[in-house]
């Protein structure tokens, strides 16, 4: 999305994708190369099925911070491309943490499984760490720390939604027209077995309550971000004046 000074002007949006910079020593660019390394262990390090959310949503941080990265050097600017998509990635990533800490966990601490003494559900446990709590948090990190802020609208909620709910509802069929399937229920909220097809569809509909929620604090953290950043410039323009 392409917007021009006197908007940026106007809005409050950084100007950051209109600077020419180097992008070897930005620390924008080597956070983003730490997300991409962390989703690339956590994918391999683990059997990861495709059913799972948690697998989709990390393919995909992984997908756009790569392409993130590439976009960054062949346009020497530290702004990621498609600001919006980048807030539906984060609010992605970020259903995913919440989902398997309370839903699936029940807000069980994960820490002293990081620290087993069998190899194998040591390298498990922490390879699951990191695809649901790790990458996460550094997602938000990159979407708090660094910008553009301020360019993603209120409405943008509407279609970040409009995943979840696909998956709901492919998973929801998939579980219904095959029930010999493996991972026939990913999650107990899709379990039409316990719920039955109508329950299951309220407690869909309930889960994506909380993502349109989830995406609503994620836009007014970019809007506290993007206002804390405007108070710094124009403290640093005054002193830079005086």
């Amino acid at each position: 999305m392409a917007i021009d000074a006197s908007e940026q002007a106007a809005s409050g949006v950084e100007p950051e994708a209109d600077r020419v910079v180097n992008v070897w020593v930005a620390p924008q660019f080597w956070w983003r190369v730490v997300i991409v390394v962390v989703v690339l262990w956590g994918l391999i390090a683990a059997e990861r099925r495709l059913a799972y959310f948690t697998t989709q949503t990390n393919v995909i941080v992984f997908g756009y911070y790569a392409a993130a990265l590439y976009w960054m050097v062949r346009r020497a600017s530290t702004a990621p491309p498609a600001p919006r998509l980048r807030g539906g990635v984060t609010v992605w990533i970020l259903t995913t943490m919440i989902v398997s800490h309370v839903l699936l966990n029940h807000f069980e601490n994960p820490i002293p499984g990081l620290f087993v003494d069998d190899p194998r559900d040591l390298l498990a446990n922490r390879a699951l760490f990191a695809v649901h709590y790790v990458v996460p948090v550094m997602v938000l990190v990159d979407w708090v720390a660094f910008g553009p802020h301020r360019v993603v609208r209120w409405r943008d909620i509407g279609w970040w939604v409009l995943y979840p709910f696909a998956y709901g509802m492919i998973f929801l069929w998939r579980a219904l027209a095959l029930p010999e399937v493996p991972d026939r229920f990913p999650y107990p909220f899709l379990h039409t077995d316990d719920l039955g097809v109508l329950g299951a569809l309220v407690a869909m509909v309930e889960v994506l309550v909380y993502i349109s929620a989830l995406s609503a604090l994620v836009i007014l953290l970019d809007r506290l971000a993007g206002w804390v950043g405007r108070r710094l410039r124009s403290r640093r323009a005054v002193a830079d004046s005086g």
